[in-house]
C-alpha cells in the first residue's frame, strides 16, 4: 500500500471504532499527538487515548474532504461526524501523518477545542 492507501485504511477502521484493524496499521512507536489535548505513544497509547473520547459516541462518520501526500506524509483535511445520544456533532479536523513500511509512524491531528467541547455538552 502507498502512505495514502495506508492513511485511509486506517481512518475507515477508526471511523467504525475497529481499533485492532486501524491500530495494526500503527508502528510500536508511533507519536500521536492530538492537538490540543497531548502526546500518546504507541497503539496501547493511542487506544487509551481515543477510547474513553469515543466510548459514548454511537456511530462515526470521516468525511475525507481533501488528502495529499508527499513521499511518506500525508495530509488529511476532514470532517468528523459523531453521533451522540442527543445526535449528530460535527468537528473540522486536520492531521498529518507519517508512514514508512506500511506502518503509520506519527500522527497529528489539529481541531478546536471550543468546538469540540460545545459539540460534546450540546450531544450528551
Amino acid at each position: 500500500m502507498t502512505p495514502l492507501d495506508t492513511v485511509k485504511t486506517f481512518m475507515s477502521a477508526m471511523e467504525k471504532k475497529d481499533y485492532d484493524a486501524g491500530l495494526a496499521l500503527v508502528a510500536p512507536d508511533c507519536e500521536y499527538t492530538n492537538l490540543p489535548m497531548g502526546t500518546a505513544r504507541g497503539p496501547q497509547g493511542i487506544r487509551d487515548t481515543l477510547g474513553p473520547f469515543f466510548a459514548p459516541i454511537l456511530e462515526n462518520e470521516f468525511k475525507l474532504l481533501r488528502m495529499a501526500a508527499q513521499g511518506p506524509i500525508v495530509f488529511v483535511e476532514r470532517l468528523d461526524r459523531h453521533r451522540m445520544p442527543k445526535g449528530w456533532f460535527e468537528l473540522p479536523v486536520t492531521g498529518v501523518l507519517e508512514v514508512h513500511d506500511g506502518r503509520i509512524t506519527v500522527w497529528r491531528e489539529y481541531f478546536d477545542l471550543a468546538t469540540l467541547q460545545q459539540g460534546l455538552a450540546a450531544h450528551t
